[in-house]
């Protein structure tokens, strides 16, 4: 069976679990899992108001740069929008150029190709701007390690609006303005805003100038998507600006969106950040991962609906076609490991390997093994390179001391790419091993599951999954609640999908009786037997027409194990 470490929370103090403030003993242990302790933060938490939207002019720079934009505005200037080429980039530019264009501005987007220009401001697309005539370029979720091209962008006269929320440098570019919630001088309450939500709060700032504030939040159905989609954690200003995305996904989702909701089987009105995860956010990458990001770009952009059916039809297509590529990379890459010598850095190389899919089988093989992992395309002069890691080891901190090595890089703790010269390929995964033996081989490195409670099963009857919900949005910082219960009766159990590839059991414990479902864990069908330990969340399930609850089983073992 899947054997993973449950790490289950302590129980919160007596005083806390007994004050009278309208909650269950179970949700307030759920709070204060989350560091919810005093009345006034629950509240606030729950309420999800506009008291968790910080102002946009406590960000650096934000004064020079809506006063730049709308110098640009008021004389009818060429501006470019370049924004990253996944999900976060791809909503950033779109809010930034619609934002725009509702003001009166001559706008138009950039959005690098993967493969040929890779993540960042690059020299060939400064040269490429400046002959399409724009003389302000706005970034989205790059831009603030481009020092040598924020150099050259002055040198061709263009002016430079950085908006981004990786990890700055110790010197930051020259210009015009630098908005990074990271910068070691920032003021503003929240380090965490994905990179649309930075330019967000850029466009908060200049509709507040001109006395439109309000309208500025008709683009927080971008914001949603890019937030949740580039896994930044869903506490403070975040749970605010994803609700709110959500409400208006929900009732008055734009055409593309809506487009992409049908093609996935989606029910407008039911749209969660889990929705977003598995459905949206793929599909608004795939376009990038396969060919060029300005597909999935085009898809928010439109008001046209043949055109909306048409590029969402693509999508589709590529997602599906993407879902294959990393089936097949993901099996050679296994395959690499499985002949390699053990070691808790990941690598696998290929020259076959696509580009635009390398960062989900490192994905996959992290999860997989819980070790960082890197896998690169190879080629001849150059290679890209993907990384995803453990939160035992800081995968950007490492690849910036190696940075002698590299072309470009960026990324987070967790997850970054790179592209280097094929002859420092050897040194660079030689030296990135040795700090990842350094760091982590008095570690024990196995995966583990944060659990807030232990339930018997007939507690979980009446309003407790309503109780739970009020917890939404659920994500990174804020994840689902999960529960174990001990000495579970397993009363049935089948495989089910075309290859049983997932269980659906009915499980008994302290007289109650639940559906269970256990994705993914067909191939231990015939190990379950006599009674277990099961760790699970409060799931939803739709058939018929019916909705039931019923358990989401992410682990299970042999009682008493």
């Amino acid at each position: 069976m899947p054997h993973l470490y449950w790490n289950l929370k302590p129980p919160a103090p007596a005083d806390f679990l007994a004050g009278e403030n309208g909650f269950s003993p179970l949700l307030k242990q759920i709070l204060f899992n989350r560091s919810l302790t005093s009345l006034s933060a629950i509240n606030t938490f729950l309420n999800i108001d506009a008291s968790l939207s910080h102002d946009p002019y406590l960000l650096p720079d934000i004064e020079q740069a809506t006063s730049r934009i709308y110098q640009a505005l008021l004389s009818g200037e060429q501006i470019a929008v370049y924004g990253d080429f996944d999900a976060d980039g791809i909503t950033g530019t779109a809010l930034l150029v619609e934002a725009l264009e509702k003001l009166g501005g001559n706008v138009f987007p950039y959005i690098p190709h993967r493969l040929n220009e890779g993540h960042g401001i690059n020299r060939a697309a400064l040269g490429e701007l400046k002959e399409r005539g724009a003389s302000l370029i706005i970034t989205t979720d790059c831009g603030v390690t481009g020092i040598v091209e924020a150099r050259l962008a002055k040198r061709k006269g263009i002016d430079l609006v950085i908006t981004d929320h990786h990890n700055p440098l110790e010197q930051l570019p020259d210009a015009a303005a630098v908005i990074n919630p990271k910068r070691a001088d920032s003021c503003y309450p929240f380090r965490e805003l994905a990179g649309v939500g930075v330019s967000y709060k850029l466009i908060q700032a200049l509709y507040r100038s001109v006395g439109k504030e309000e309208e500025a939040e008709q683009f927080l159905d971008l914001v949603a998507i890019g937030t949740v989609a580039d896994m930044m954690p869903l506490t403070d200003e975040n749970r605010y600006l994803v609700q709110k995305g959500l409400d208006r996904i929900n009732h008055s989702p734009r055409l593309g969106i809506r487009m992409m909701m049908e093609f996935a089987g989606l029910t407008q009105g039911e749209i969660s950040t889990e929705d977003i995860s598995w459905a949206l956010a793929p599909r608004l990458n795939a376009a990038g991962r396969l060919e060029h990001a300005l597909g999935g770009y085009n898809l928010l952009a439109t008001t046209d609906w043949k055109e909306a059916h048409r590029l969402a039809a693509k999508l589709e297509e590529q997602n599906v076609e993407r879902q294959k590529m990393t089936l097949k990379a993901c099996t050679h890459a296994r395959e690499q490991i499985s002949c390699g010598v053990p070691g808790n850095l990941l690598v696998a190389r290929a020259d076959e390997f696509p580009a635009g899919i390398i960062g989900l089988v490192a994905g996959r093989l992290t999860n997989e093994y819980y070790r960082p992992a890197v896998v690169i395309k190879t080629g001849q002069k150059t290679c890209q390179g993907s990384c995803r890691s453990i939160v035992e080891f800081d995968i950007i901190n490492a690849i910036n001391s190696l940075s002698d090595l590299l072309n470009r890089y960026g990324g987070h703790p967790q997850a970054a790419g790179f592209s280097l010269k094929t002859a420092n390929l050897e040194p660079f995964l030689k030296q990135l091993a040795r700090l990842a033996e350094d760091k982590l081989s008095d570690q024990e490195l196995k995966p583990s599951i944060d659990i807030d409670a232990e339930v018997k099963l007939n507690e979980l009857g009446g309003k407790t999954y309503q109780a739970i919900s009020t917890l939404a949005p659920f994500g990174k910082g804020n994840p689902v609640p999960v529960f174990m219960s001990r000495e579970v009766e397993v009363v049935n159990c089948r495989q089910m999908g075309s290859t049983g590839k997932h269980l659906r059991l009915k499980v008994k414990n302290g007289g109650a009786v639940w559906d269970a479902v256990a994705f993914g864990q067909g191939d231990y069908f015939y190990e379950i037997s006599g009674k277990l330990d099961i760790a699970f969340n409060l799931d939803q399930d739709q058939w018929n027409g019916e909705t039931r609850l019923r358990l989401k089983l992410m682990d299970m073992k042999p009682a008493g194990s």
